[in-house]
């Protein structure tokens, strides 16, 4: 079997556990006014197990394997050949930011992660990099906090 299929049947078993947990464990301690409302906290899981099993099915069941890889495709041949350095780096600038988003706030953790991930990724420009992350994390600090009611703290707690 092809390694796209044995990516699409992990898929589908993903998806039908996660599916399970969404369907019939999520919502069994739901409080009784929740019981009523049109949209569930487990309403986006569902939807999401059900559409990623249709697409695993469908590349399980129905598309034609490829015989040779071309120039985008992920070879498993070449594995040591990607760059795992930038990925590693994102994962550990992932880690750091999740670290720091207390202490640092939000729009402070954000901006930095933003900046660094985007050097990690071959952006040098700093001063558009530092740009781009004030105005992401400001609009997503106001969307989140004025739009949505959730409160984030923005700015570190020394200074709040």
């Amino acid at each position: 079997m092809a390694l796209d299929r044995w990516l699409a049947l992990a898929i589908l078993g993903l998806c039908l556990v996660y599916g399970y947990a969404a369907w019939f464990t999520m919502d069994a301690n739901l409080p009784r006014f929740m019981q009523r409302n049109p949209v569930w906290p487990s309403t986006f899981p569902k939807a999401l197990s059900v559409m990623g099993a249709i697409c695993a099915f469908y590349i399980l069941v129905f598309q034609k394997p490829m015989d040779a890889p071309g120039d985008d495709d992920v070879d498993y041949r070449k594995f040591l050949s990607y760059n795992w350095g930038q990925a590693l780096a994102l994962i550990v600038l992932m880690l750091v930011y999740a670290v720091c988003l207390r202490p640092l706030g939000f729009i402070g953790s954000t901006v930095g992660f933003l900046i660094a991930g985007a050097w990690v990724l071959g952006e040098r420009r700093v001063h558009i990099s530092a740009l781009v992350s004030v105005v992401a994390a400001g609009g997503i600090w106001w969307l989140v906090s004025d739009v949505l009611g959730i409160f984030l703290r923005p700015l570190p707690f020394f200074l709040m």
